[in-house]
């Protein structure tokens, strides 16, 4: 069995020097179950969606509901949770 490799530059050969940020998962269903309540589309569909254009489709069922509740004399205006606006990258 050959020797085990020091960690050197070949071990982040995949990632590079970076750091792998995982987004929580009880976050991701938040998004999902937003997604699926207001479009009612299958998990699946939502599930195979990129993060980022998960997070796109919350912010615009956000604006759309924020538009309505406004317009139907609905209180003040709450802050929205997926805005795209609050996203660090």
């Amino acid at each position: 069995m050959p020797a085990l490799r020091k960690r050197g530059r070949d071990s982040c050969k995949f990632y590079g020097s970076r750091h792998i940020n995982l987004y929580p998962a009880d976050k991701i269903y938040e998004e999902a179950a937003f997604i699926g309540y207001y479009m009612h589309w299958s998990r699946e569909a939502i599930f195979d969606m990129p993060h980022l254009e998960r997070m796109r489709w919350c912010d615009e069922i956000s604006k759309i509901n924020q538009k309505l509740s406004r317009d139907s004399g609905g209180g003040s205006r709450s802050s929205n949770p997926f805005s795209l606006e609050n996203l660090n990258l």
